[in-house]
């Protein structure tokens, strides 16, 4: 009963997603972490190669950052512990548009997001040894699973953080937003 309860959120949100996706093209997948596929021909948008990480030193977070799994993350809901993960088709850390970056809410992980603060500095690092530097600007701990808004893969250059609020798909999401310092 609970699985056919949980299909018929999912074709909801599905529907609801579609309606409010940014008209780019973008395919929208349901889940607590909405995913948004690559858009064509846009070369800032590809998969995040190995060899970046983020570090946000207040918080103690400091985790290599991985390409995302659609299926895996949102499908299977069996998204790996111990990296961030980038969202397919957004943007790569750097190249003047939304880099959405999103991992569990757990000890060593994104749990230690709910106490960022305006002002911290979120640094990420690349494969070529550069370092970017961000301040977390927004804030914003209760975000509805259907509003995919955030994950837009359009400019200015940002990053953005998400983890969960709770286990199930439907719970709110917690974003935070960082712009280079």
């Amino acid at each position: 009963m609970l699985k056919v309860i949980a299909g018929l959120g999912l074709v909801a949100f599905v529907a609801i997603a579609a309606l409010l996706a940014p008209p780019r093209g973008e395919i929208v997948l349901p889940s607590a972490t909405p995913f948004v596929a690559p858009s064509a021909g846009a070369s800032a948008l590809t998969a995040i190669p190995p060899g970046y990480r983020i570090r946000i030193p207040r918080l103690g977070i400091d985790l290599a950052i991985a390409e995302g799994d659609v299926g895996r993350d949102t499908v299977a809901q069996q998204t790996p512990e111990n990296y961030a993960f980038h969202l397919p088709g957004t943007a790569i850390p750097g190249t003047g548009a939304n880099c959405y970056l999103y991992a569990h809410a757990r000890a060593g992980m994104f749990l230690s997001l709910w106490d960022a603060r305006v002002g911290d500095v979120v640094s990420i690092s690349t494969p070529d040894g550069r370092a970017l530097s961000y301040v977390v600007t927004e804030i914003h701990p209760s975000v509805p699973p259907e509003d995919v808004s955030w994950t837009a893969p359009s400019p200015p250059d940002r990053i953005t953080l998400q983890t969960s609020t709770g286990p199930n798909p439907g719970d709110p999401r917690f974003v935070v937003v960082a712009r280079p310092s």
